[in-house]
C-alpha cells in the first residue's frame, strides 16, 4: 500500500508560484508602471532589472551606501530596502526623473559645474539625497547639526557647509569628491 501523502496534502501550507507574485502599480518618474513581480522584489531592483533604469545603483545592498537613494512621495529613501509591492501608489523619482526634458535639474547642473563626481557611481543617488534634503530643510525638519537658535522658529533650517555635510552623511563617495558635493549643493540650497 502507497503511503505517500496526496499532491495536496504535501502542497497544504507552501506557495505555489502564483502565491509570491503581484501584479501593482509603481508611479515612476510620472508614468505608471503596472508590474507582476516576486513579492521579495525591491524597488531597486524593480528600477533597474524590470523597468531600465539604471540611475539608482547596487552599492552594499544594505541600505548604508546611499548610492541607490530615490525620492519616495518627496522624500528621500533607500531604494535596496524597499520592497516593490509594498509602494503601490507611490510616487517614486529616480535621477533620471529630476530633468525636465533636455533641461537638467538645477542640482544635475550644480554638480556638473562643480566637477562635484569622480567615477560617478554614487552621483545619481548624491543628488536624489540633495533634492530630499533641500526639501526636509525647507520644510523646517532640524538635523543633528541644525543650531539651538535655528529650532526657535518654525521657518527653514539653513542650510550651512556643515548642515548639509550632517544631511548628507548616509550617501557614500569613495572617490571623495565630498568638497565639491557640498559646494554644488550650497549653489542650489536657497
Amino acid at each position: 500500500m502507497d503511503t505517500t501523502p496526496a499532491k495536496d496534502e504535501r502542497d497544504a501550507g507552501r506557495l505555489t508560484p502564483a502565491d509570491d507574485r503581484s501584479t501593482f502599480t509603481l508611479h515612476i518618474n510620472g508614468t505608471a508602471q503596472t508590474l507582476t513581480l516576486d513579492h521579495r522584489t525591491t524597488v531597486l531592483d524593480a528600477l533597474r532589472e524590470h523597468l531600465g533604469l539604471t540611475g539608482a545603483k547596487k552599492g552594499c545592498d544594505h541600505g548604508q551606501c546611499g548610492a541607490c537613494t530615490v525620492l519616495v512621495d518627496g522624500r528621500r529613501a533607500n531604494s535596496c530596502l524597499l520592497l516593490a509591492v509594498a509602494q503601490q501608489g507611490s510616487r517614486i523619482t529616480t535621477v533620471e526623473g529630476l530633468a525636465e526634458g533636455d533641461r537638467l535639474h538645477p542640482l544635475q547642473e550644480a554638480f556638473l559645474e562643480r566637477d562635484a563626481l569622480q567615477c560617478g557611481y554614487c552621483t545619481p543617488g548624491q543628488i536624489c539625497s540633495a533634492v530630499g534634503m533641500i526639501a526636509e530643510a525647507a520644510d523646517g525638519f532640524p538635523s543633528h547639526a541644525t543650531p539651538q537658535e535655528a529650532l526657535a522658529d518654525d521657518g527653514p533650517v539653513p542650510l550651512g557647509p556643515d548642515e548639509i555635510r550632517e544631511r548628507m552623511s548616509g550617501n557614500l563617495c569613495r572617490c571623495g569628491a565630498y568638497p565639491r558635493i557640498v559646494e554644488a549643493i550650497e549653489d542650489v540650497a536657497p
